[in-house]
C-alpha cells in the first residue's frame, strides 16, 4: 500500500509542476509521466492482495469487541481463503503473518465453547485468558472445565475468555465463537441464573484476575449470589518466602509430571544425570509477580535442587532467561528440560520456549552450551492433580 501512495504522490507532483508558471502551462515532461505510470503498473499484485489481508488481520487483533467484530472476522477469513499459496507467504503486518490463519494447531471441532443457553438456576463460569492453539484449548482448558463439570453435576458449566484478541483469532480462523466476560455474564442474566460461581483458571491474583473482578462487580446485583473462587496458586502473600498449600500442591504435581514425561525414575535420578528442570511462567509487572519467587521458594523447600522457575517477561528480574541460565550453569547441570508453568501450552510455550528463533529459551540454552535441551509442550491444565485443585477451589467458593 505504501508503494501505491508514493506513486500517486509522484503523479500529483508532476501535475502540479505542469500547471505552474506565469499563467501558461509548463512544458510536458513525457519521461516523468512514463516513469510514474510505470511504477503503478509494476506494483506487485500479489503483495497488494497480501497487504489487504494483513490489514484485515490487524483490524481484529484488538482488545475490545465492537458491533463490527463478527463482520470483520469473516472478512479477514474470506480474504485469506482467496489468496494463492504464494500470496499467503507475503502476509505481514503489525500483528499479522502467515501463521495467523495458516498454522495447524489441531482440530477446533474437538473443542466445546460452552456457550449454550438453557443454563438453569446454577452456573459455574470457568474463566480463562484463552489460547488460539486448538489442541491446547481442548487438552488444558477443556480438561479443567470437564473436571469441574463432573464434580458438580447439578450445575451448568460455561466458558469465558478474557482475551478478545484470542477470541477473534479463533472465530475468524475456525468459526468457533467463544464468549468474552461481558457476553458470558449477559448470557447468564438472560437465562435467569440465580447462583453464579466464577472459577478463574488464572495462576494468580494478577492483572487478568483484577479485570475479571471488575467485570463481575458490574453484574453482582443481577444474581441472588455471586462467588469468585481462588486462582490456581491461591493468595499471593507478602514476600518471596510466603508460600501456601496450593503452591506446594502445584509444585509437586508439575515436577512429578515432568519427571515422568522425561522418562526418569525420579527427580533425584535425573539430577545424577546432570539434568535440570526449568519451568517457564509468563511473568508480570503486577505486584503479584512475587508469586514466581514464591514458587522457587517452594521448590527449594521441597528439596528440589535441580528445579528452577523463570518467566518470559523476566519479571521479577531474577526469573529472566539469562538469569536462569546462569543459575543452572552455576549449579553444574549440563542438560535441561524446559516446560511451561502455564495453564495452557499455547503461543508462549510453542514459540517463546520451544521455538527456533534465536531469542527462544531453547535457542538461548543451546547457545549457552548445554548438551541437551528437551522441551515438554504440556500445560498445567491437562494434569489430573492440577484439575483437582481447581475442583477444590470451586467447592470452597460454593461453601463460603
Amino acid at each position: 500500500m505504501r508503494k501505491r501512495s508514493l506513486s500517486i504522490l509522484a503523479l500529483m507532483m508532476t501535475t502540479s509542476m505542469m500547471l505552474s508558471g506565469c499563467g501558461t502551462a509548463a512544458p510536458t515532461d513525457s519521461s516523468s509521466d512514463t516513469n510514474a505510470e510505470s511504477t503503478v503498473e509494476e506494483e506487485n499484485p500479489d503483495q497488494v492482495a497480501a497487504d489487504n489481508v494483513a490489514a484485515l488481520i490487524d483490524a481484529i487483533y484488538v482488545k475490545d469487541r465492537t458491533d463490527e467484530t463478527d463482520e470483520q472476522c469473516q472478512a479477514a477469513k474470506d480474504a485469506w481463503d482467496a489468496l494463492t499459496d504464494t500470496q499467503k507467504e507475503l502476509v505481514e503486518g503489525t500483528n499479522a503473518d502467515p501463521d495467523y490463519f495458516g498454522r495447524d494447531t489441531g482440530d477446533a471441532t474437538a473443542d466445546d465453547p460452552l456457550n449454550q443457553d438453557e443454563i438453569g438456576d446454577n452456573e459455574i463460569l470457568v474463566v480463562s485468558f484463552g489460547t488460539s492453539f486448538n489442541d491446547s484449548r481442548v487438552n488444558d482448558i477443556g480438561s479443567v472445565e470437564k473436571a469441574i463439570a463432573k464434580a458438580n453435576p447439578d450445575w451448568s458449566v460455561r466458558r469465558a475468555f478474557t482475551s478478545q484478541i484470542i477470541i477473534n483469532h479463533i472465530q475468524s480462523r475456525d468459526g468457533e465463537v467463544i464468549d468474552n466476560m461481558d457476553q458470558a455474564l449477559e448470557r447468564a442474566v438472560n437465562n435467569g441464573v440465580k447462583n453464579l460461581v466464577v472459577q478463574p483458571t488464572h495462576l494468580m491474583h494478577g492483572t487478568e484476575y483484577d479485570q475479571l473482578m471488575e467485570s463481575v462487580s458490574a453484574y453482582e446485583d443481577k444474581f441472588e449470589s455471586v462467588k469468585v473462587a481462588e486462582p490456581l496458586l491461591g493468595e499471593v502473600g507478602a514476600d518471596a518466602t510466603e508460600i501456601n498449600d496450593d503452591k506446594e500442591a502445584v509444585a509437586k504435581a508439575v515436577v512429578s509430571e515432568a519427571v515422568a514425561d522425561g522418562n526418569y525414575d525420579s527427580l533425584e535420578a535425573a539430577e545424577k544425570e546432570g539434568v535440570a528442570f526449568v519451568f517457564m511462567g509468563h511473568g508480570t509487572s503486577h505486584t503479584a509477580k512475587v508469586t514466581y519467587s514464591q514458587m522457587q521458594t517452594q521448590m527449594d523447600e521441597l528439596g528440589y535442587k535441580n528445579v528452577f522457575v523463570g518467566t518470559v517477561e523476566g519479571e521479577p528480574e531474577e526469573t529472566s532467561c539469562e538469569n536462569i541460565i546462569a543459575k543452572v550453569q552455576e549449579a553444574g547441570y549440563e542438560k535441561v528440560v524446559l516446560r511451561p508453568l502455564m495453564v495452557v501450552a499455547g503461543d508462549h510455550a510453542n514459540n517463546d520456549m520451544a521455538g527456533d528463533d534465536e531469542d527462544s529459551w531453547k535457542s538461548m540454552f543451546t547457545a549457552a552450551g548445554f548438551t541437551s535441551i528437551d522441551c515438554q509442550l504440556s500445560g498445567l491444565g491437562e494434569i489430573a492433580d492440577i484439575q483437582a485443585i481447581y475442583v477444590a477451589h470451586t467447592k470452597a467458593a460454593m461453601e463460603q
